[in-house]
């Protein structure tokens, strides 16, 4: 079985941002998918032969992408289940390439009509403007509610979960996010719950972008159990320890949070103005 995403679209983004060198000899990066357009990256063939084909039973994961996502959003956790050894499709509503907020442009590897509707995960990213846009579109909304319905664990991060409450989804569950839009998961029928990962039944959301990695570690343990998760973590010799502590409003304390809140204001407000749309349509 190959991974639809292929070696050039992950090296080529594993490139931008940083985690091509850790990569483990074992690492599943397939050939075979569709990719419109030429990477400018260098992508030697690093596995070749039989390490390119997936187990018969690797997890199926369907990540969104779209325009104005966040590309960390995306390379965070894909970078997780691709160690993992998941069958990974990048999904939007045609195969053009959808541009980040870096101006590296992804390419879809699936669209939403062929997307497999039986999903293992499904995961909504973020990004605000891209927020903004779609968690109203009609098309986003019809596909993200039906393949939510039948995937095992469905999982947003970052402004994605604004997005995934938009449809509904979230509505009865705990739920957290981006820290300064979490305010807007009640006015869809979701439990803010501060905290950086929030696993309820088979909901899992995460807050800011970093925040993706820990959701995809704990999808890891869900899929795979903790030993597996924990070898991903050694691989990515994941163990964050920042020069200093302000990642979240407590650390911050309130004169940065709010000169953070005051830059965003205006992206704020038109998230709220999407927000109530989708409040109205939820009839809540």
């Amino acid at each position: 079985m190959e991974n639809p995403v292929n070696r050039r679209t992950f090296m080529t983004l594993a490139a931008a941002t940083g985690v091509a060198a850790t990569l483990p000899a074992t690492f599943p990066i397939t050939a075979g998918a569709q990719t419109p357009t030429p990477s400018p990256v260098a992508t030697p063939d690093l596995h070749p032969g039989p390490m390119r084909q997936l187990p018969a039973d690797a997890p199926t994961v369907a990540i969104l992408v779209h325009p104005h996502m966040v590309a960390l959003d995306l390379i965070g956790p894909m970078t997780v289940l691709n160690i993992l050894r998941c069958k990974i499709h990048l999904v939007w509503k045609d195969l053009t390439p959808v541009p980040t907020e870096l101006g590296i442009s992804i390419p879809p590897t699936t669209t939403f009509a062929d997307c497999p509707r039986d999903l293992d995960v499904l995961l909504v990213p973020g990004g605000t403007m891209g927020t903004i846009k779609y968690m109203n579109d009609p098309e986003v909304l019809e596909f993200l509610t039906d393949r939510g319905n039948h995937a095992k664990w469905l999982s947003a991060f970052c402004t994605g979960s604004i997005t995934l409450a938009a449809t509904g989804l979230l509505n009865g569950y705990k739920a957290t996010g981006y820290w300064s839009l979490t305010r807007f998961l009640p006015l869809m029928g979701a439990t803010h719950i501060d905290d950086r990962v929030v696993v309820d039944r088979n909901r899992i959301t995460a807050a800011g972008a970093t925040a993706g990695i820990d959701c995809a570690l704990v999808i890891a343990t869900k899929l795979k159990g903790e030993e597996a998760a924990r070898r991903v973590a050694l691989t990515l010799e994941y163990s964050p320890k920042p020069p200093f502590k302000n990642g979240t409003p407590a650390e911050a304390g309130p004169e940065r949070t709010q000169t953070a809140l005051d830059r965003r204001k205006g992206m704020d407000h038109q998230v709220e103005e999407q927000v109530l749309i989708a409040q109205k349509r939820l009839g809540l």
